[in-house]
This record gives C-alpha cells, sequence and structure tokens, in this order.
C-alpha cells in the first residue's frame, strides 16, 4: 500500500533556508576565487564583497550546503528524477540500498523521502543565497548592477523552476520579503510560472551577449531557459522567440562529434550554453559530487569503488533501435526486440555513447559483467556520459567516484533545436523547419561514425549503426510529433530530461505505467508498482510541514 506524502500547507521557517555566503570555497574559475569574508555594512559592499557574494550565488548550482549527501541524494543533475521514467533504473548493490530513491523509481514515496527534502532545502538555500547577494549588490557603489542583477535573476528563475516542476506547490518570495511566514499557497502554479518568466525576460533585456569570465551568463543563457520554461507551460509562441534568439546569436552550434560532450577539452564550447563549472584544482573544492553514486564499479577499481547507480533501462537501450532505412521505431514496436550486447540489428550510434554494453569500449577500456554491481537485479547497462577516461589527470583518483572536472551541461544546444522544432510542431505552422532542426541534430549521430571519432570511445565492427535523416514523405504533425519526442529522448538520454519532458506532455502517467508494467518481467521490484496522476507533482517533505508551527492545518 502505498504511503502518501502529508498535503499539507506549510510555512518556511527562516532559518531552514538562510545560509551565509561565508561557507563558499574557492575554485579554479576566476569569479569562484573570491571568498566571502562575513558580513559587510552598506559602506563595506565594493566590489571584492559584491564578487563574493555572486560566487556564493553561483556555487549554489553545486547543491554543496549540509554536506556532500545530499550533493547526489538531491543532485543538480536530477539523474533521481529520470530513475522516476522509463530511462533508469536506481542501481546500487540491492533494491534495498539508498531507500529514498527506490520509492521514486517504484512511485511508492513516502513523506519523509530524504531526496525530495534534499532537493527541496537545496534549491531553497541557493535561492537564499542569490537574495543575498541582490541585497548586497542593491547597496554597494559598484558601477555594473544591472548586470550582476541578470545574472541573479537567472539563477533564481533556475531554482524556482527546478522546484516548480517537481513540486505541487512551493512558497515564493523574492530578495525584498522575509520567507518567514510565507504561504504554500499564496501564488498558484500559474502566478509563479509568471514570475519565473518575468526575471528571465528581464535579465535578457540587461546582460552582455559576452561574459569575460567563464560561466558567468550571458543573455542567451537567459533566452535558452526561457524556451525551456516556456515549453513546459506549453507557450509554443515563446519558445520559438527564445530559441531563435539562441540560434541566430551564432555563438553556439552542435558538436563535431557527439563524444565531444564528454570530454574535458569541451567544457563551455560550440553546445554548451548553461553549465554548472566544476573543477579538480583547490583540493577538488569543486568537483561534481553527483557523479559519486553514478560511477559503474568497475573491474580492478578504474574509477575507484564505484556505487553503480542510474542505470540505463532496458527500455532506453531498446529505444536506440533503427530500421532499415536508419529511423527509430516510432510505433513503440521497439521494446518487442531486446537490444544486448550480441544483438545484430541496427542501433543509432548515440545507444553506445550513452550507456555501457558488454563487450564494448568504455573510456579506453573494455567494458564487461564484472563492472556490474548487481547484474542479477538491474541488468548490464552503466551510465557513460558524466565519466571521462579513469587515467586522466582530471579525473579525482579515489574519494568520491568517478568526479572530474567535467562540467555538468543544463541546456544544451542539441536541446534548445529540438524545443523550436517542437514547437514548431505543436503549432502546426512550419512542419518543414521542424524537421530540418531534427534533422540536423542526427546528422550529428551520424558525424560520430564517419571515422573522425576517437577508436577509444566507439568501435562500429561491434555493432550494426546506422542513423538517417527523416525525409519529408510522411511528416505530418502527428508523426513529426512522435519523431521530435524520440529525438528528445535518444539525444538528451542520462541527462536529467525525460522525466519533465514526460510531465510536461502529460503522458507520464500512461508512458509510465506501461513501462512498469513491461519492465516487470525484467525487474521483479516493478510488479504491482504503478502511479497516478495524483503522484506526479509531490507535496512539501513533512519536514517542511512540521516547521510551519501548525499555521496550515
Amino acid at each position: 500500500m502505498k504511503t502518501p506524502y502529508n498535503n499539507q500547507l506549510v510555512k518556511l521557517a527562516f532559518g531552514a533556508f538562510m545560509l551565509g555566503a561565508t561557507s563558499l570555497v574557492t575554485s579554479c574559475n576566476d569569479f569562484l576565487d573570491l571568498k566571502p569574508t562575513g558580513q559587510f555594512t552598506n559602506e563595506q559592499v565594493g566590489d571584492s564583497a559584491v564578487g563574493g557574494f555572486m560566487a556564493a550565488a553561483y556555487a549554489g548550482l553545486e547543491a554543496h550546503f549540509f554536506g556532500n549527501n545530499e550533493a547526489f541524494n538531491g543532485p543538480i543533475t536530477n539523474w533521481v528524477f529520470d530513475v522516476r521514467s522509463d530511462d533508469a533504473y536506481k542501481g546500487g548493490g540491492a533494491v534495498s540500498m539508498e531507500q529514498g530513491i527506490h520509492q521514486l523509481e517504484v512511485a511508492n514515496i513516502s513523506s519523509d523521502n530524504p531526496t525530495c527534502k534534499d532537493k527541496w532545502r537545496n534549491d531553497y538555500f541557493a535561492i537564499s543565497r542569490v537574495h543575498k547577494a541582490m541585497n548586497a549588490i542593491a547597496e554597494s557603489n559598484v558601477s555594473n548592477k544591472e548586470t550582476l542583477m541578470g545574472e541573479l535573476k537567472v539563477l533564481r528563475a533556475y531554482f524556482y523552476f527546478d522546484l516548480i516542476r517537481i513540486f505541487e506547490r512551493i512558497p515564493y518570495f523574492n530578495e525584498n520579503e522575509d520567507p518567514n511566514g510565507k504561504r504554500i499557497d499564496e501564488y498558484s502554479r500559474e502566478q509563479i510560472f509568471d514570475k519565473i518568466k518575468q526575471d528571465l525576460k528581464e535579465a535578457y533585456d540587461v546582460l552582455p551577449a559576452d561574459q569575460r569570465q567563464v560561466g558567468r551568463f550571458n543573455k542567451y543563457v537567459a533566452a535558452a531557459l526561457m524556451a525551456k520554461v516556456s515549453a513546459f507551460t506549453s507557450s509554443w509562441d515563446d519558445v520559438v522567440t527564445y530559441s531563435n534568439l539562441v540560434i541566430n546569436s551564432g555563438k553556439y552550434s552542435l558538436y563535431d562529434n557527439f563524444c565531444d560532450m564528454s570530454k574535458i577539452a569541451f567544457n563551455n564550447r560550440k553546445e554548451s550554453i548553461m553549465a554548472i563549472q566544476f573543477s579538480t584544482a583547490n583540493n577538488n573544492a569543486h568537483i561534481n559530487w553527483c557523479n559519486l553514486l553514478n560511477t559503474t564499479y568497475s573491474e580492478g577499481n578504474l574509477f575507484g569503488n564505484g556505487d553503480d547507480f542510474f542505470l540505463a533501462s532496458q527500455n532506453l537501450v531498446n529505444a536506440f533501435r533503427t530500421d532499415a532505412n536508419g529511423l527509430p521505431y516510432l510505433d513503440g514496436t521497439f521494446n518487442d526486440v531486446k537490444v544486448t550486447s550480441d544483438y545484430a540489428g541496427n542501433v543509432d550510434p548515440r545507444l553506445d555513447f550513452t550507456v555501457g554494453r558488454i563487450g564494448y569500449p568504455f573510456r579506453g577500456h573494455t567494458y564487461n559483467e564484472k563492472w556490474c554491481r548487481a547484474y542479477d537485479v538491474y541488468g548490464e547497462y552503466s551510465g557513460k556520459k558524466p565519466l571521462i577516461d579513469p587515467a586522466s589527470p582530471d579525473m579525482v583518483k579515489g574519494f568520491p567516484w568517478g568526479a572530474s572536472s567535467l562540467n555538468f551541461c543544463l541546456i544544451r544546444y542539441a536541446d534548445i533545436l529540438l524545443l523550436k522544432a517542437e514547437a514548431l510542431i505543436e503549432k502546426n505552422t512550419d512542419l518543414d523547419a521542424a524537421r530540418t532542426l531534427v534533422n540536423e541534430v542526427r546528422e550529428k549521430a551520424n558525424r560520430s561514425i564517419d571515422g573522425t571519432y576517437t577508436p577509444a570511445e566507439l568501435d562500429p565492427t561491434k555493432a550494426n549503426y546506422m542513423v538517417k535523416p527523416y525525409p519529408a514523405a510522411g511528416w505530418t504533425q502527428d508523426y513529426a510529433r512522435r519523431a521530435v519526442r524520440m529525438e528528445r529522448r535518444l539525444e538528451l538520454a542520462m541527462e536529467g530530461n525525460r522525466w519533465f519532458d514526460l510531465v510536461r506532455w502529460g503522458t507520464v502517467v500512461d508512458d509510465v505505467n506501461k513501462y512498469m508494467q513491461s519492465e516487470s518481467r525484467l525487474r521483479p521490484y516493478y510488479a504491482g508498482a504503478s502511479i497516478t496522476s495524483a503522484e506526479v507533482f509531490l507535496p512539501a517533505p513533512i519536514t517542511e510541514v512540521e516547521n510551519s508551527n501548525g499555521l496550515y492545518k
């Protein structure tokens, strides 16, 4: 029997989210090298002090607030929510491990779920840092107030967007409001989305096209995030408008090769629009702790004692099948055949850039069954995207396993191209233009098998790789809609987008229940699992309800 969340309203205590900028540690990025030194009077808030507050606000993206556990239990990568979708299994050594994540996997979420609590707390602590920075800048004598406030508005918009996609109702407050006493039902979901969009519109207007410091947000970060937010609210005209701003800027393009996104050398290059900046400098102060659980077990401890969580589902692997024309099976029959290491049919090459298959190359080594921590429970497919060559000097040696200076892209250019294509399809105004955009993304996958790839990343002798563009014939609105949705799944797999895509499409209940029923043949823990429409968005964690001191019943 499911254990429902307590669906009471909540008043958030001021102390539950306030964290001073003084906890910031340094990084190799110069704008993060500034150390906040405590509380400042108005007269003291100069350039250096403001720089410290800005660094603290950006560091909120790393989710290092209460201890490193929260960085992977409520991660900014949102991999734990992809486990709610049809793309991934929880993984690990047993079903009993990390029960908070397992609850998400089988849609049986308790009111004290630690993953949901940590996600809530991480986002609100990050928002409090943003507000501290906003107030410091407002009282400062710096000359570039507008630009700095624009960056902070993008950060605030992102954190609130993260929350509203997950939780049914959230408290909203700005930099001038005391969070103590803010009701969770003060604003509707629609009103909060309006506030998020307003921040992004204002940020776009004041931010520069280029920033001197790597990782700082420019106006096109605001536009790209606006496109994603608008897609979530089905505001298709805005998706087109803001996607065009990014596309027409000329600043971004697709990677030459699909594997480039998993190489340190391509941090902040070409396809990267909005990325969390990671580094192994300064005593590993800014490494990606989110990868701790996601690292493959690996024979010989190549990546350390990898925990082998966040594994590709068989359903996802099967989705990479292509037909004789190099096109995906959009009628759902892709799951009728199980793709394994000895599968003889055609596959999209993005499969082997995304997951490890037994007998295939894996970051310069050969992936085998001994790399799978719980083969009998979770199968054989480990995630590859967040991992680099274990011999690289940019890889952390030992704990935390798999951590490196590889950035995590929150938004990349392929995402924006596909969002624009989706908007054109939903508007039914220019289906040919939508097809061109989808084919642009597919062409990148095709380039990855034309001989320019790194052999250690892909071995064409092991598989029949075939991916081709969609032809004009048969490209109706219905077919195009299925095509772009499949393309998003294949292109963005294991990057924290799938669950939220299913939610905004309104297909999550049907798709996930069908998936659970099918997968239960392979994964017995799915037996009897199901999700209802009332369980898609989560109420506030019970700890926050209790912090309301009974104000709301």
